[in-house]
């Protein structure tokens, strides 16, 4: 049975409720005509993709993009769409089905191997777990590792399903392999495993004097990360400097970085952390070893 409450409304009000791009099916099975889809055609109200999908011009770009191409919206773009830490590189990201032709890519980055879970026929924007496992092959492991984090940490998807979904990349299996919840952001994903790449163990969410911080390494040297655009309040700020004055009177020595001296001068960070690290700050007070010469450099100043 139609629902007939759709028929009080035009086409156009139609789609524009549905999110603005719908497959003629749909449009079919909710009790429209094909009369009337060509009459809202032909009036300019609504604009048929590749013959299949009816669009208004309130859908979302990359929908549309994925209909002209007889796809779905992929990669680091779904995950983008579905609210996930990504990295961009400013290219869409399309699946299309193999054997796909007579499509204009239009600069779009196309996936032609499919993700584990079957694509809808009426699905024009694939699942979290399907953007996943293109990511970690499209991706460097770090940014692929912290989308999957932010999967993980936003309940995108459930880590016990994750665990038992058969992978057949390795790149897939190897970010499954390391990916954990205790990231907070995706500038804790990146990182920690740019740390321990090198050989530098961290531990997560350690609370020390009432608050978990980001990384502790060894006993005592903290890493505390700003991500782009935290703090959306002074009263935040302040609460986080007091929270790090009260480890230095308990003996812990705190970095912190943030999202542009991660992102843009990790060499600097990185050899903060070592030089740390050679003057025994990881090891608290009694540990520290004596004399040694810091390797410290001050990072360049950058504009907001």
């Amino acid at each position: 049975m139609h629902d007939t409450r759709s028929m009080r409304r035009s086409l156009t009000e139609w789609l524009d409720a549905e999110g603005g791009i719908r497959h003629v099916d749909q449009a079919l099975g909710a009790g429209y005509t094909r009369y009337a889809i060509r009459e809202a055609v032909a009036g300019g109200s609504v604009e048929r993709l590749r013959r299949v999908w009816l669009a208004t011009s309130s859908a979302p770009s990359m929908l549309r993009a994925a209909a002209l191409v007889g796809g779905r919206v992929a990669c680091i773009t779904a995950a983008r769409m579905h609210g996930l830490w990504t990295i961009d590189d400013d290219r869409p990201h399309l699946a299309v089905a193999h054997g796909a032709s007579r499509f204009d890519a239009a600069g779009a980055r196309i996936h032609w191997n499919a993700g584990p879970i079957a694509s809808g026929r009426f699905e024009l924007l694939e699942p979290p777990v399907d953007a996943l496992v293109h990511i970690a092959a499209c991706r460097p492991f770090e940014h692929a590792l912290a989308t999957w984090e932010s999967a993980l940490r936003t309940r995108n998807v459930d880590p016990g399903y994750l665990a038992q979904l058969p992978l057949r990349h390795a790149a897939a299996r190897r970010v499954r392999d390391c990916a954990s919840q205790l990231s907070d952001s995706g500038l804790e994903s990146i990182t920690f495993s740019r740390l321990r790449s090198i050989g530098i163990p961290v531990r997560q969410q350690v609370r020390l004097a009432g608050h978990a911080v980001d990384g502790l390494i060894g006993s005592h040297l903290v890493i505390q990360l700003d991500g782009y655009g935290f703090h959306r309040d002074a009263a935040s700020r302040r609460r986080d400097i007091a929270h790090d004055r009260r480890l230095a009177l308990m003996g812990f020595t705190v970095l912190r970085f943030d999202y542009q001296q991660v992102l843009a001068e990790w060499a600097g960070v990185e050899l903060e952390v070592r030089s740390a690290m050679a003057i025994g700050l990881h090891l608290g007070r009694d540990g520290r070893a004596a004399g040694g010469r810091s390797l410290l450099r001050p990072f360049r100043a950058t504009s907001a």
